[in-house]
């Protein structure tokens, strides 16, 4: 038996724990996001973000394409991934995917002010100033569920809670 083949399967079947979710999410500062409009037409940005809990916050202007579609609660995908000049691998790197629901936070709510301190404090003054404008708003971003991978073959299905629930084995790499 090839040792390498083994070893590769033993690491395909232990599950990451999800202190690694959270370390991803704690080396990144912003989320890719991708949302669709009312024709269904898919937009993909980013936005910088902070999370407190289980659910992320945004701070976004309606002059970006996507502010609309996340404030009219249309689907949205939200994605953490491996900064390109840290990865081994460029096919593998380090993600984690989630699907979201979305909730326009009250402007001057406690939940408001809360996270706009946590913003100032994680991205700096220019919060002060976009905080103040009347084009952005403050979105929710509530996980439902979502994938973590952090390597080929080793794919797992995250929870509502960032949780890792299973090793995701629907699809097995084929060879020519």
């Amino acid at each position: 038996m090839n040792h390498n083949h083994s070893q590769e399967e033993s690491q395909r079947k232990t599950k990451p724990v999800a202190p690694k979710v959270k370390e991803l999410i704690d080396r990144t500062q912003s989320v890719i996001l991708a949302t669709v409009d009312a024709e269904g037409s898919p937009n993909s940005s980013y936005a910088p973000f902070v999370q407190i809990g289980n659910t992320f916050y945004i701070l976004v202007s309606f002059m970006a394409k996507h502010t609309k579609n996340l404030a009219d609660g249309r689907k949205t995908s939200v994605m953490f991934i491996e900064d390109e000049s840290a990865t081994k691998q460029i096919y593998a790197r380090e993600r984690l995917t989630l699907e979201a629901s979305t909730s326009p936070i009250e402007r001057d709510s406690e939940t408001w002010n809360n996270v706009i301190t946590t913003l100032k404090e994680t991205h700096g003054k220019v919060v002060n100033i976009i905080s103040d404008m009347g084009d952005f708003i403050l979105i929710a971003l509530q996980p439902v569920k979502g994938s973590y991978v952090n390597g080929f073959g080793s794919a797992y299905f995250v929870d509502e809670n960032l949780e890792i629930i299973e090793h995701r084995n629907d699809v097995n790499h084929q060879s020519r």
